[in-house]
């Protein structure tokens, strides 16, 4: 019994210890750093919270480049354009951004912005802040938040994000139904595949 209370001492330290932020974000949660600035690709600088409409926010981690978000390109448009017009407010995050000139980095991310006619947010994460707040790894990587600004959604969009050919299952599609139908989501949370996110 002794060491069973010793046990729990230390992982309530080993909790208490971590810093700010680094805790897994998990369903039910506020949306995090919602008021922090963050610089569009249009020049625009936006919060989080002023990005979200009527029914909620879908914040998506992505980028300019990489063999996962080449393949999920067709799927990151239908699923954006699917929740705007749901009055679900949509943000796109780049967290690679470390070692590049701001100037460079916004106009790389506007020319990929302009190919692929983003209709929504395209924001910098500077110093990866948003990648930290969120836990989040890869891209593309996707977390919805219903109207009260909660968590009802992370993982990824599909479940073959390699292969959209072999999707069997819409993952954040069906959330987005659940949430605007105004149940549970069903399944709540799915692991994320991609391309790492850097941190430097």
């Amino acid at each position: 019994m002794r060491n069973v209370y010793c046990l729990l001492i230390l992982c309530l330290w080993l909790v208490a210890m971590q810093p700010p932020g680094t805790l897994p974000l998990e369903i039910g949660a506020p949306l995090p750093k919602a008021d922090v600035v963050l610089q569009d690709f249009s020049g625009k600088e936006i919060t989080l919270n002023k990005a979200r409409l009527s029914n909620g926010l879908l914040v998506m981690f992505s980028g300019n480049a990489c063999p996962y978000i080449e393949r999920n390109q067709a799927r990151t448009q239908e699923i954006c354009k699917y929740a705007l017009s749901n009055n679900i407010g949509v943000v796109l995050v780049n967290s690679n951004t470390a070692g590049t000139d701001e100037k460079s980095m916004l106009a790389a991310m506007k020319t990929y912005a302009a190919g692929q006619q983003f209709n929504w947010y395209y924001v910098a994460d500077k110093k990866t802040e948003l990648a930290d707040a969120f836990e989040a790894n890869h891209m593309p990587e996707c977390y919805l938040f219903n109207q009260q600004a909660k968590l009802v959604y992370k993982g990824a969009i599909d479940d073959n994000p390699g292969n959209a050919e072999a999707v069997r299952m819409r993952h954040l599609s069906n959330a987005i139904n659940d949430m605007l139908a105004g149940k549970a989501v069903r399944v709540n949370s799915t692991q994320a595949l991609g391309c790492n996110i850097k941190r430097f």
